[in-house]
């Protein structure tokens, strides 16, 4: 079932100059959670587990694949749709979670659920890498002429100045500057 992340697309009303699967999209929350418990760990004192966080990061939108990408305008539309959705994930989840082996159930159930209190500490990293990811699509769009995403950088931009992190901070202040270089330009620096 997981393997199917990669048919089901992102950015669903946007017009895209390059689509983006759930498979590219988990890649790189799965990066870029690994590098901000790295950061907070290296440079924050930090006692982050970096290989949970990005395990983590690979399974954040696995439920996805039963119910699509919903469109953040619509998921966050209201406090009832926002808790109609999550209603619908947890279904995707025990779903997903009941087509496996009993054996297997109890070492997916921690990665789809992430119920421990560490699990939800590390989940901030992923929702904060989820965020990046995002802004890094609208810099992409916009670097290829794309306009329809400038409304959509501006709004993730906001959210992600909003996380009060250090190691988010310094991602976006030493990492985030890569995303608009080309490979030639970040060969030579």
């Amino acid at each position: 079932m997981l393997s199917r992340m990669k048919y089901v697309n992102r950015w669903g009303l946007m017009r895209n100059t390059l689509p983006e699967s759930l498979s590219d999209h988990t890649m790189d929350v799965v990066i870029i959670s690994h590098a901000l418990t790295v950061i907070g760990n290296l440079y924050f004192g930090k006692h982050l587990d970096e290989n949970r966080a990005a395990l983590l990061a690979a399974f954040h939108d696995a439920p996805e694949i039963l119910t699509g990408d919903m469109p953040t305008p619509v998921k966050y539309y209201d406090d009832q749709v926002k808790e109609a959705y999550a209603k619908v994930e947890e279904a995707a989840v025990r779903k997903m979670l009941n087509s496996l082996p009993e054996e297997l159930r109890q070492h997916y159930q921690g990665l789809l659920l992430a119920d421990s209190e560490e699990d939800q500490e590390l989940h901030r990293y992923v929702k904060a890498a989820d965020k990046i990811s995002a802004l890094i699509k609208c810099i992409e769009e916009e670097q290829m002429g794309n306009r329809d995403f400038a409304t959509a950088k501006e709004a993730t931009w906001k959210i992600i100045q909003k996380l009060d992190m250090p190691e988010v901070q310094f991602f976006m202040e030493n990492c985030m500057p890569g995303y608009s270089m080309t490979l030639d330009e970040q060969t030579l620096r």
